[in-house]
């Protein structure tokens, strides 16, 4: 299946993209699509305890059953005023 990928901040800086098609395996769940990114880029292991997910606009559990077209944001920690 086909997803479509979102990077915000420094998620965005790490891996060097902010947006990316993603392809994965019909039974796929956010932990894995997780996992998968990480190895592709390790030096989002550091935040990995800190990551938020949202799948269609809804912040979603690292277990959470993935759709084909769905849209997952990968959201750090935010701070600021």
């Amino acid at each position: 299946m086909r997803i479509r990928l979102k990077l915000f901040s420094v998620a965005k800086d790490i891996a060097g993209f902010d947006e990316q098609m993603f392809e994965l395996a019909q039974n796929a769940d956010t932990s894995l699509l997780l996992q998968r990114l990480i190895e592709a880029h390790p030096a989002l292991a550091d935040w990995k305890g800190t990551l938020r997910m949202a799948v269609n606009w809804e912040y979603a559990t690292h277990s959470h059953k993935l759709k084909d077209g769905d849209e997952v944001a990968i959201i750090p920690p935010v701070s600021g005023g």
